[in-house]
């Protein structure tokens, strides 16, 4: 299973988004730090879902990369994201 796949199984399971986007961005960044051969370094993660309702953008963070776990956070040199409720 792919980096990309683990997130957004991650993703599903914690938050039943209504949208769920996992973008591979790593050529992007190919010859920049933290880039690796065959990818799966940088994503860029668009997350809706009512669990967000309330929350603060750091909380919302917080929760995104909490689901997403500490061993494959670890993986990612890059995560960007966008979480809306």
């Amino acid at each position: 299973m792919t980096r990309a796949q683990k997130i957004e199984q991650a993703l599903q399971r914690a938050f039943a988004p209504r949208v769920l986007e996992v973008v591979d961005d790593s050529e992007a960044h190919r010859g920049h730090a933290g880039y690796q051969d065959g990818g799966e370094s940088h994503f860029n993660v668009r997350v809706e879902s009512d669990a967000f309702q309330g929350l603060s953008r750091i909380a919302r963070h917080r929760a995104v990369h909490g689901a997403i776990g500490a061993e494959l956070m670890s993986e990612i040199h890059a995560l960007a994201l966008t979480i809306r409720d």
